[in-house]
């Protein structure tokens, strides 16, 4: 790989700093930590309640606690980063991304502390940090923007009739916003008015701040970004772009560099240096320093033109991808910048090599529309930071440990894979090989969904706008818990069962090993299955670490044997055909020990699972559960997806509903879900808007006009049950 990096480095106009603070957390707290650690600076990681334990708190050199769990009291708490800063010595302060690392207020603050911030000066986070005046800015220094209305302090009134202006489709946009937040697209004019309410409720939980404003939307958009790199000397220069199309909700999934698009166009370069110098002019204009990110809007039926979005005064969650084919760190120039360094790097020795692909790992469920999930990490099999490959190289920035409890209070990605490669395939190819070793079991991740995603047609073939996921979601396949699962699970669990009780027993009368005359019985073994189903298992003749015959519901018998050739990997053979799993039992209170688990958590290739072993109790609870209402009708109760908190309440107590009708809304993972009545009746609502509610919580329950349940169905599957067991 070419190196236009930064070594030998440049001798220091001022001396580095001593001591940096990280005013973030997670994955970037992590990735900032570990340059600041080779630059021989001491690190302060700073940490909420909720991440006591956390990885950044074990890597930094000294950790600070500023509050309790929500990030309002912690992490977005201006006085308390400082005194932190003034406990432990701190000269700067790194923001990382999110929080307060665009806040115009936080840098004020530092500066009257004395403190340095590792940004951008407040003039460029005052402009830059609203769309609506960034977009009238940049217009004056030759930079194209969407036509749209962005004028401060518009009424839902005045935006809905400037709308006809803009013309529909429109999207709209929070001015103070990023990441995707609060941005709802609107094809009708009908739906503006209730879509607005949603999209000022969520700019004002997010930024604290429910200025809107509108755009046209682009057909078949692409998102491609550049970013730059500004010194205080007058330096300006950009490290090409990114492509960041792959989006859902806004939110970008899959990002890359260089552009496919650009790469494949004659005229590519010449488009690059195109983009590069409006980016470069943005910076100019508001006299940038640092590392700063310029979002463009590309149409795919017009590559040769392009509208400015917005700039982004900070690092991106995507700059490793830049790193990888530029080779230069851009957290270590923002802080020899931010030291007062003078940028070695000139434009014309920029030069991008290869490819890069990065997939952002989120904690959440693709299949249930992307619902973001808790849970505790019992087992992590992670690539190393740096691993090289026969197709090119894999990075992992990451915020995982074993142990960790992931929150309900912050945003889902808990980590990034990153590849390089000589080209897009090889990338692409690498990028796959990386996900399907990558293992984190206890939660769920949508690892499975990104496999799916990088190696549709399209997006192999650089084919990529922002809808496009949207549009292969419901062509997707994704795997579920099968026969191969839930006959792993139970021969561990009867070979646990079968050693309890070959050590237990004092003699042959206090031995649970199933003897009796003739033929030995089976174990039978009751699985929960992540559907909310019951595999039931019987289990032939364990022997040592796991041989044995096995009928699934009451199938034919096949012969399984499970082995372990390496710490928490199992290889299962069913029938003759292999698969191997990382396999995880985990006890009540998540202490593993030799007892007969609670929870099976199995890996294989990015997806996992969760098996749970049923007591007698709780098996006749899921299938009484499962036949209380008619197979295939919706559930009436309306349950919270996971921790958080009610934030709007649609409905009243008596109404009646139609299947599909926002009853209510809960903000959880800083995003809003809304939940809606599973089908026709009465609602009763068991809770009020600003209520803090549990995962599975009943928050609401539709009665139906009337029951079509027979008297005798569950004394009939208790007689059922019976006649099974």
């Amino acid at each position: 790989m070419t190196s236009t990096s930064t070594s030998p480095k440049p001798r220091a106009l001022n001396p580095l700093f001593g001591t940096v603070l990280v005013a973030n957390r997670g994955e970037i707290a992590c990735r900032v930590i570990r340059t600041l650690r080779a630059l021989g600076i001491r690190s302060v990681a700073v940490y909420s309640d909720a991440d006591a334990g956390a990885r950044h708190v074990r890597e930094a050199d000294v950790a600070v606690r500023i509050g309790p769990a929500a990030a309002t009291e912690s992490y977005l708490k201006i006085g308390a980063i400082i005194q932190a800063c003034r406990d432990t010595g701190a000269e700067a302060v790194h923001p990382g991304y999110g929080f307060l690392s665009e806040n115009v207020d936080f840098a004020r603050a530092l500066e009257a502390a004395g403190i340095t911030f590792i940004g951008p000066g407040v003039e460029s986070l005052n402009v830059m940090g609203d769309k609506i005046r960034s977009k009238n800015h940049v217009t004056g220094y030759g930079v194209p923007v969407v036509p749209g209305i962005a004028e401060p302090g518009m009424s839902d009134a005045q935006l809905i009739e400037a709308a006809a202006g803009v013309g529909f489709p429109l999207l709209i946009k929070p001015s103070a916003g990023g990441g995707g937040k609060g941005m709802h697209i609107v094809e009708r004019p009908e739906d503006l008015e209730a879509t607005l309410a949603t999209a000022r409720r969520v700019a004002a939980s997010a930024f604290g701040d429910d200025t809107l404003f509108l755009e046209r939307l682009v057909i078949t958009p692409r998102h491609i970004e550049v970013q730059v790199l500004a010194d205080n000397h007058g330096n300006v220069i950009h490290l090409g772009e990114r492509e960041c199309s792959l989006q859902r909700r806004h939110q970008k999934v899959i990002e890359e560099a260089p552009s496919p698009l650009l790469e494949s166009l004659p005229d590519g370069a010449a488009i690059r240096a195109r983009l590069g110098e409006a980016a470069c002019n943005a910076a100019r204009s508001v006299n940038y320093s640092g590392a700063g990110t310029v979002e463009f809007l590309v149409s795919d039926n017009a590559p040769d033109e392009f509208f400015f979005m917005e700039m982004n005064t900070r690092l991106q969650v995507e700059h490793p991808v830049t790193e990888m084919v530029t080779d230069i760190d851009l957290v270590e120039w923002q802080v020899r910048i931010a030291a007062g360094e003078e940028l070695t790097v000139t434009q014309d020795q920029v030069v991008l090599t290869g490819h890069s692909v990065e997939a952002r790992v989120y904690a959440e469920i693709p299949e249930k529309n992307f619902l973001p999930s808790g849970g505790r990490v019992v087992f992590l099999d992670e690539l190393p930071a740096d691993s090289a490959g026969s197709a090119g190289r894999v990075r992992v920035d990451s915020a995982l440990i074993e142990g960790l409890e992931i929150s309900s209070s912050y945003d889902p990605m808990i980590s990034k894979v990153i590849a390089w490669g000589e080209n897009r395939a090889a990338a692409l190819d690498t990028l796959d090989s990386a996900l399907s070793g990558y293992t984190a079991l206890g939660i769920d991740t949508n690892v499975e969904y990104l496999r799916l995603l990088i190696n549709d047609a399209d997006v192999r073939a650089g084919r990529l706008d922002t809808g496009l996921i949207e549009r292969r979601i419901p062509e997707f396949s994704f795997r579920h818990a099968g026969d191969f699962e839930v006959a792993a699970a139970a021969i561990y669990v009867a070979s646990l069962q079968e050693h309890d009780a070959q050590t237990e027993g004092k003699g042959p009368w206090d031995l649970r090993d199933g003897w009796r005359l003739g033929a030995r019985a089976p174990r039978r073994i009751s699985l929960g299955t992540p559907d909310g189903g019951v595999a039931t298992v019987e289990v032939f003749g364990v022997v040592g670490q796991g041989t044995a015959r096995v009928s699934i519901d009451g199938g034919a018998q096949r012969t399984a044997s499970l082995r372990f050739p390496a710490r928490d990997h199992a290889e299962l053979v069913l029938g003759g055909e292999a698969l191997v799993y990382s396999l995880v039992p985990v006890s009540t209170g998540h202490v593993r020990d030799n007892a007969t688990p609670a929870e099976i958590f199995l890996g294989n290739e990015g997806w996992s699972c969760r098996l749970e072993v049923l007591t007698r109790e709780a098996r006749l609870a899921r299938v009484l559960a499962a036949i209380e209402r008619e197979e295939g009708a919706a559930d009436p109760a309306v349950r919270s997806p996971m921790p958080g908190t009610v934030v709007s309440v649609s409905v009243s107590n008596g109404d009646t509903v139609e299947a599909g009708q926002v009853l209510l809304a809960v903000e959880a993972m800083k995003m809003e879900h809304q939940l809606v009545a599973p089908l026709d009746g009465t609602v009763h609502i068991s809770v009020g808007s600003g209520d803090l509610v549990k995962a599975d919580q009943v928050l609401a329950t539709i009665h139906p006009p009337e029951s079509s349940r027979a008297e005798d169905t569950i004394e009939e599957a208790v007689i059922a049950m019976g006649a099974a067991e």
